[in-house]
């Protein structure tokens, strides 16, 4: 199977049925609040993502939805109706926990009937849900395994296929690939992809692992301090990120703070901290800061070009030395201390199997359309 997994980006369709909404919905533990009035809606047949780090509101979010914590203020609402006095059990969704939570002393099978039998199905149909989920997860062969026979990437299709037996309208993933190994999670997360093309069912996931949610996802909402910072595609949200902590948590950036020295129809002018003049081509009106006293320019490392000699442009062109080089096989990461003394991450295909010393003199200088200025 192919490592890498192609997701298939849908249009935005405001049109769309959906699945999920919460209404200026609030969490409140014990006079902490947790989610602070969060508004969000989920399509129907979407893969959507909640992102953002350790203790932002995530995991209890994917709880206010699943039932297993009620809201303290606002409305849950799951396919139009609402859910706020609806018990876990009783609502249209399944969680996959990070933890598989599998019984040990049941077989896959069985594993995978358990919740089917508690609600008294008959038995042929409980074979038939069963026989469908295991082929669903290509886990025919394993059917009469136990979970200490299996494989993590192998438990991990389990927990799935015991939540897609029960034909929820939408699955609830909490870190399901969070416990397995870096190859191994690799291509569950091609799996998990395909899975959901495949079955046309709601998505939700909450995970802190950025590379994840922009390969999944269909659009990813990102949380800071129990609200959202912002919702959006994985390329709006990594072009075009609309706050600096955005633009920092989701993947690597350098972040310049300064003030606005002139602007006009197509160039803002900034003077840094440190004393640098950079010019930003904003791609749309969107993409200005409109607080003219505090700005934060942003750089994505890649979008950085390293030269020995002066380039023919000296916009957002700056003299320093290479202070860092790193091999990292397929690119270089290089770190940059400008003679204005800020450090510059800066990430190269590798092209040559000759890396240049450290204290290298280097000329570091990026596009006025390849950065962009953030509000403080």
């Amino acid at each position: 199977m192919s490592q890498t997994s192609v997701k298939k980006q849908r249009s935005p369709d405001t049109a769309a049925e959906l699945d999920v909404e919460l209404r200026k919905v609030f969490k409140v533990f014990n006079g902490e609040t947790a989610v602070r009035g969060i508004d969000l809606s989920v399509r129907r047949g979407e893969f959507f993502s909640i992102l953002g780090p350790s203790g932002c509101g995530k995991t209890t979010t994917l709880r206010l939805v699943a039932g297993f914590d009620l809201p303290s203020a606002g409305e849950v609402l799951i396919q139009g109706q609402s859910m706020n006095q609806v018990p876990p059990h009783r609502r249209p969704v399944n969680t996959v926990f990070q933890s598989y939570a599998l019984f040990n002393h049941l077989s896959v099978v069985e594993n995978i009937a358990f919740g089917l039998r508690l609600k008294k199905l008959k038995a042929a149909e409980v074979d038939e849900r069963v026989k469908q989920a295991l082929k669903q997860v290509k886990m025919e062969a394993y059917a009469n395994r136990f979970p200490a026979q299996l494989s993590g990437g192998q438990q991990q299709r389990v927990a799935l296929a015991r939540a897609l037996v029960n034909r929820p309208a939408v699955l609830l993933l909490d870190e399901p690939l969070g416990a397995l190994d870096f190859k191994l999670r690799k291509e569950m997360q091609v799996e998990l992809s395909n899975l959901h093309q495949d079955l046309g069912l709601t998505f939700i996931m909450v995970t802190h692992d950025q590379e994840e949610a922009l390969s999944l996802s269909d659009r990813i909402a990102v949380m800071r301090s129990g609200k959202i910072e912002q919702i959006g595609t994985p390329t709006e949200i990594y072009e075009r990120p609309r706050t600096p902590f955005v633009a920092d948590f989701i993947g690597d950036t350098n972040l310049f703070r300064g003030h606005l020295e002139a602007a006009d129809a197509s160039t803002l002018k900034i003077t840094t901290s440190t004393g640098l003049k950079i010019v930003v081509q904003p791609k749309s009106p969107r993409d200005t800061a409109s607080n003219t006293k505090d700005i934060v320019v942003s750089v994505r490392p890649e979008k950085i070009r390293l030269s020995l000699s002066p380039p023919d442009s000296r916009i957002n062109c700056f003299e320093g030395h290479l202070k860092h080089v790193m091999y990292l096989g397929t690119h270089v990461h290089y770190v940059v201390e400008l003679n204005s003394g800020d450090l510059l991450t800066v990430r190269l295909p590798n092209v040559t199997n000759k890396l240049p010393d450290a204290n290298t003199a280097v000329y570091a200088r990026w596009a006025a359309t390849d950065c962009l200025a953030l509000e403080e």
